[in-house]
């Protein structure tokens, strides 16, 4: 095993002391329990999570700065760095242990397709672009194209890590290694990439038979990867007591009946294996949450995206899933940061949120820039808070 230059163990077991003393901070038992309240349908606050932000304007102070050398650990430095940014920051209703895991190692040789993408940046250092995919599926001869993943498990390389880990951190943070522990499965939006939106639409009425054998394909694949990982051993716990997550969210404008036929009655051969399901993405499903329940028995909790109609989404939704709402994060991109713009928002949303009897999630994801001002995400955060305190008293 490779030796840890000790200049990187220091420099980890600096950030792990870091990491130790977020953890025992007695405000993670109070967020556990806003969560499990939330699980369980029981009356509390509306729980907060911030994700999915863009990384590169936020590292004014050099906090997400990169100190290791070696690969292994500067990996483990990252990670790190940006737990502790949020934790710092923008904290939501986020917890943190007082361990560090090591994923088990494995690989996977993915569908057989490589993309062939034209890109199109507006900033070098920002990881949301614009793409143009070249269409490589067109017809049913191309269907085969779409290969079952073959997955090999790399215990030994697990093992390597998980000993690194130990000799990193003894003394500090309880080292583990973990599996697989959710799956985010959304066969459209990779279907889109190989044939086209335009194109792909279009057949939905030209040749339906075509998209589904495309998607049945796709999904037989995804079933033939979980088996796999059950039969290796490279899942936390049998599916049936996982969640899953996924979305077709290129079905915005797509009709209730149309996005049952092409979508969910072929993502519900997968969904069905696991114990529970939370569905959607930026797509507006106000007008579909029935046939999502009806489709998914196990769905416990819906997206409601930026572009759904509110009041119509309460009253969908109601008190029978998780309402997991997600606030504009076009508010944190104006040229003048506007406080009263977001809290009118997330007070008229909570407010009617949990008039209409609903359990109401708060995530605030898809940020593609904050003007480069960080602490217009400190500040959303707090307003965030101080509204969601508010509406439960």
């Amino acid at each position: 095993m490779a030796s840890i230059p000790s200049k990187d163990r220091n420099i980890l077991r600096k950030l792990g002391e870091a990491v130790a003393a977020a953890a025992a901070d007695p405000v993670n038992a109070v967020r556990r329990e806003a969560h499990r309240r939330m699980d369980a349908h029981e009356k509390g606050r509306p729980t907060i999570s911030i994700y999915q932000e863009p990384w590169n304007e936020l590292n004014d102070k050099g906090e997400l700065s990169l100190h290791c050398e070696d690969p292994f650990c500067r990996g483990i430095e990252s990670s790190m760095r940006m737990t502790h940014y949020r934790w710092r920051h923008y904290p939501g209703d986020m917890t943190i242990a007082a361990e560090s895991v090591q994923p088990l190692c494995f690989t996977d040789t993915g569908f057989g397709i490589d993309e062939i993408v034209d890109v199109a940046r507006t900033d070098p250092e920002n990881s949301v672009v614009s793409r143009h995919f070249h269409i490589q599926i067109k017809d049913e001869s191309d269907i085969p194209k779409i290969c079952m993943p073959e997955v090999t498990n790399h215990p030994d390389q697990t093992e390597e890590c998980f000993r690194k880990r130990c000799e990193i951190f003894d003394g500090i943070l309880s080292v583990r290694t973990e599996g697989v522990s959710s799956f985010w499965f959304p066969p459209w939006d990779q279907i889109v990439r190989w044939t086209g939106v335009q194109e792909i639409l279009t057949d939905l009425i030209e040749r339906p038979d075509y998209v589904h054998k495309v998607v049945g394909r796709l999904v037989d694949c995804w079933l033939h990867r979980l088996d796999q990982y059950e039969a290796l051993g490279l899942l936390t716990a049998p599916p049936k007591e996982l969640t899953v997550s996924g979305a077709a969210q290129i079905f915005s404008e797509v009709s209730p009946n149309m996005h049952r036929e092409f979508a969910l009655e072929h993502e519900a051969r997968f969904f069905k294996r696991f114990g529970r399901t939370y569905y959607g993405c930026c797509e507006p499903l106000h007008n579909k949450v029935d046939i999502c329940a009806e489709c998914l028995p196990n769905l416990y909790k819906i997206s409601m995206s930026p572009w759904v109609d509110f009041p119509k989404a309460v009253k969908n939704v109601g008190n029978r899933f998780i309402f997991a709402w997600k606030p504009n994060p076009a508010f944190l991109a104006h040229d003048h940061w506007n406080p009263d713009l977001v809290r009118n928002d997330i007070r008229e949303k909570l407010t009617m949120a949990v008039e209409g009897g609903c359990f109401i999630e708060i995530h605030l994801k898809d940020i593609s820039t904050v003007h480069h001002e960080p602490w217009r995400l400190t500040e959303w955060e707090h307003i965030a808070r101080e509204e969601a305190e508010r509406v439960f008293t």
